[in-house]
């Protein structure tokens, strides 16, 4: 049976009406007015779908590893002959085809004064052509093969240089990425986002998330929770849809934030409980003090009452003639 009439489906046999919908979708997109995190909405054959873009607080309190390579890694193509950055235009190396040397001094690079080892002649900054057992070495200089290329490759990066390349794929604010572990540690409360639609379960978020980061644990290691400001922490169902939930508490994460936090290690924190979260340590010595209190009298008052039931047991026990028996 068809449940689109229902209204917006939240969760397992939970569903909102579209006017609800509707209207705080309204209220969120003018609180994010002039930003990207403003939700787009259509209908298809009566179903209501909602999507954009969703914040997800990181809440990771153990690493969580990452792939060493992208599925598709991009080939970095051959420096250009032409460009004097490369040096390689093999028509100035020994070529044959290269007579007068006219075209060497054309497309030369500037010139830089190089010392040579003292175990190899110089070269005049000119590179002489190499022999068969140094075809390895050489090939592994292709991008810097002029005197001004060496000099430079010479040169070490500089430790914030060396951090970029080293996160190239993973370079996001307050997190530390092990190149050598593909160990990644995400900064707990820092934030990013994922582009979802409101007709993706939490499972599916979830890995839509670990996708964009290439994180190779599984979705069901993780778990997504509503944290409230007052303490409360709601943990979204498998069946739950977090776009549309996160759009019926609002749009404010001042009120509410979406975490993701390990499956094990989550806790839900019910309404009732998160009111007492926020006092002050000497006022809940207080409360425990007067519910003590409290416990004791009652504990008392229902001593008096079976000892009274007791005595006049006994008492009519003691009336009852000899050798007679109770019905």
């Amino acid at each position: 049976m068809d449940n689109s009439h229902y209204g917006v489906q939240i969760g397992e046999n939970k569903f909102i009406s579209k006017v609800t919908v509707l209207s705080h979708l309204k209220t969120y997109n003018l609180y994010y007015e002039g930003q990207n995190l403003q939700l787009r909405h259509r209908e298809e054959e009566g179903e209501l779908i909602v999507e954009g873009l969703l914040n997800i607080f990181w809440g990771l309190r153990r690493p969580i590893r990452l792939q060493m390579q992208d599925d598709h890694e991009r080939i970095r193509p051959p420096p250009s002959s032409t460009s004097w950055h490369s040096g390689c235009n093999l028509d100035s190396q020994g070529s044959p085809n290269n007579t007068d040397g006219q075209q060497a001094t054309e497309q030369s690079p500037p010139t830089v004064e190089v010392t040579p080892p003292e175990d190899q002649p110089e070269d005049n900054g000119v590179m002489e052509e190499h022999t068969d057992d140094d075809s390895e070495s050489s090939a592994q200089l292709l991008r810097t093969k002029s005197d001004a290329g060496v000099l430079r490759r010479g040169q070490r990066r500089s430790p914030s240089d060396q951090r970029k390349i080293r996160r190239h794929r993973f370079s996001i604010n307050g997190h530390f990425y092990n190149h050598k572990t593909a160990v990644f540690t995400p900064a707990f409360g820092s934030v990013t986002n994922v582009r979802i639609n409101s007709c993706m379960t939490t499972p599916q978020v979830l890995r839509v998330l670990l996708n964009k980061f290439k994180i190779e644990n599984s979705p069901d290691d993780f778990a997504i929770y509503l944290v409230h400001a007052s303490g409360e922490r709601v943990k979204l169902k498998r069946s739950d849809y977090p776009l549309v939930l996160r759009v019926m508490q609002g749009p404010c994460e001042q009120v509410c934030k979406v975490f993701l936090t390990e499956e094990d290690l989550g806790e839900e924190v019910t309404y009732d409980v998160a009111q007492y979260i926020k006092f002050e340590m000497p006022v809940l010595k207080s409360f425990i003090t007067k519910l003590k209190e409290e416990e004791d009298r009652e504990v008392q008052k229902l001593r008096r009452r079976y000892t009274y039931l007791r005595c006049i047991i006994e008492k009519q026990l003691s009336c009852l003639p000899e050798g007679a028996t109770c019905m």
